[in-house]
């Protein structure tokens, strides 16, 4: 559903998040002090202001009271980043979402209001190791401590078996929720599917239950 979002931060992190939900046919408004950087993402964006975020007026000014959703970009400038979340919230947008860039930062976040945190890199760095740690993943995604969605190319003793046969349910509490083969997707594959050389298979469970398909 489009929505009307606003980006405050446009480093690379709130750069590339306005540009993706522009091209996603959200309307975009992104904001930013630095007048170089709104003039850099503005062709790419619905509206972009030169403002500072965490002043109130300034915001209400831009109508940021008739947002649905704002994501706060800055991280770099803890209380920058939290002052902006505020103004946020006191203007009554109902969606707020905030980066942030430790701990610390998070709970403060929440604290004054954000809706959601991200640590964007904290997340890339758990999808680094899991990659590393585990050659044949192709992807990870933290659900829960020690729980996660794992994307990876099935071990050599899957291939020519069906998700019955290895029972990995069964097995070692793993759910596989989707294959891809070539450019197909199928969710929730049917029990009966034998694994080819070449798929992705997703699976969520515990990490050390998805530890032992390393190869």
């Amino acid at each position: 559903m489009k929505q009307q979002v606003m980006v405050i931060g446009l480093g690379r992190f709130g750069s590339a998040v306005a540009r993706e939900l522009h091209l996603l046919g959200h309307e975009v408004l992104a904001v930013d002090e630095d007048e170089a950087t709104v003039n850099d993402v503005a062709p790419d964006v619905t509206h972009a202001v030169q403002l500072d975020a965490t002043d109130e007026q300034a915001l209400r000014a831009a109508g940021a009271a008739d947002f649905q959703s704002a994501i706060v970009a800055i991280s770099s400038a803890t209380e920058a980043s939290i002052f902006a979340t505020m103004a946020l919230k006191n203007l009554g947008v109902p969606n707020v979402i905030a980066k942030a860039g430790s701990a610390l930062h998070g709970t403060i976040l929440e604290r004054v209001g954000a809706d959601r945190v991200v640590f964007p890199e904290r997340e890339i760095g758990m999808r680094v190791a899991h990659s590393f740690h585990v050659p044949n993943v192709i992807d990870y995604l933290d659900v829960a401590p020690r729980f996660g969605i794992e994307k990876l190319r099935p071990p050599q003793s899957f291939l020519g078996r069906s998700l019955r046969e290895l029972d990995l349910v069964g097995r070692l509490k793993l759910t596989p929720v989707a294959l891809r083969r070539g450019d197909s997707v199928t969710v929730n594959p049917h029990p009966d599917e034998r694994i080819q050389l070449g798929d992705e298979l997703v699976l969520i469970g515990l990490d050390e239950r998805l530890e032992q398909l390393r190869e």
